[in-house]
């Protein structure tokens, strides 16, 4: 396995729409797979699109949010040509970050509750429900197959800004409130 090169903010491959895979269970494939998820585990991201380490696939890993907590058997799932269908008009807002922004933070709005359709790493068909954190993990994913970045999703166009100072100043702020 090996570690992939994050494309950053500013390539023009985060901006493009992704090819669908043909060719699901191959080892080609799964070789894709298996490097994105080390890739996405080196850099501590609970998420990675196959388009963040130039490869124009329809192919996101993500890790499973329920274990984001545990140190120990870290769990991780590829979805192969997603679909994504809201559940609900509910939506929320929350502080999301991107692997292709490093130091970044926004606040996007995003639905509470979805359904998504694709393929394991072995072609077994997938339809699963998701809520919260995982919801929202798997709608930026599908967004970066789709070429849109999470900026364009703000809840408020100020509420974008380097970590640090997010968590300074726009966090703290809402602490406050509750």
């Amino acid at each position: 396995m090996s570690i992939l090169k994050i494309a950053k903010f500013g390539h023009p491959i985060l901006l493009k729409k992704t090819q669908e895979v043909k060719d699901i269970g191959s080892e080609k494939i799964k070789k894709i797979i298996y490097d994105m998820s080390e890739t996405m585990l080196d850099y501590n991201g609970v998420g990675l699109a196959a388009p963040q380490v130039h490869i124009n696939k329809s192919i996101f890993v993500f890790r499973n949010p329920e274990n984001l907590k545990q140190d120990s058997n870290i769990e991780v799932s590829a979805i192969i040509n997603p679909t994504i269908e809201k559940i609900g008009d509910e939506k929320n807002d929350d502080w999301e970050g991107c692997l292709s922004i490093p130091n970044m933070l926004g606040l996007v709005r995003r639905f509470s509750e979805i359904q998504y359709t694709g393929y394991d790493i072995f072609g077994n068909k997938l339809q699963v429900k998701a809520k919260g954190l995982h919801a929202r993990i798997i709608q930026h994913e599908f967004d970066h197959l789709k070429g849109v970045l999470y900026t364009k999703r703000l809840a408020h166009r100020d509420a974008f800004g380097f970590e640090n100072e997010i968590e300074r100043y726009w966090k703290k702020k809402e602490n406050e409130k509750k």
